[in-house]
């Protein structure tokens, strides 16, 4: 299993923008082969800052989610509204 842990940070006025747009990949990706958890969280303390929290089964199936076309339209949708973007993969010890 491969948990990713993405930290995305809004641009200044743009958190609703890229809220609208970070919901859009949620549900095609939970539908993907070897998701088994795919969660979008949204800080308390800053509403411009994001969280997806994603398990995947194994490196194939990580790898068709960064290349399937959701992932790569939202990639796009959101490029100008990110101020950054921090990806952690990590393993369960």
């Amino acid at each position: 299993m491969i948990t990713i842990n993405a930290i995305i940070q809004a641009k200044q006025g743009q958190e609703d923008a890229l809220f609208t747009e970070l919901k859009k990949v949620v549900e095609p990706s939970r539908k993907e082969t070897g998701c088994v958890e795919y969660t979008l969280h949204q800080s308390l303390d800053d509403e411009g800052t994001f969280v997806f929290y994603e398990t995947w089964e194994d490196e194939t199936a990580l790898k068709a989610h960064v290349e399937s076309g959701h992932y790569q339209a939202y990639r796009e949708a959101t490029a100008e509204l990110t101020e950054s973007r921090s990806v952690h993969k990590l393993r369960k010890v």
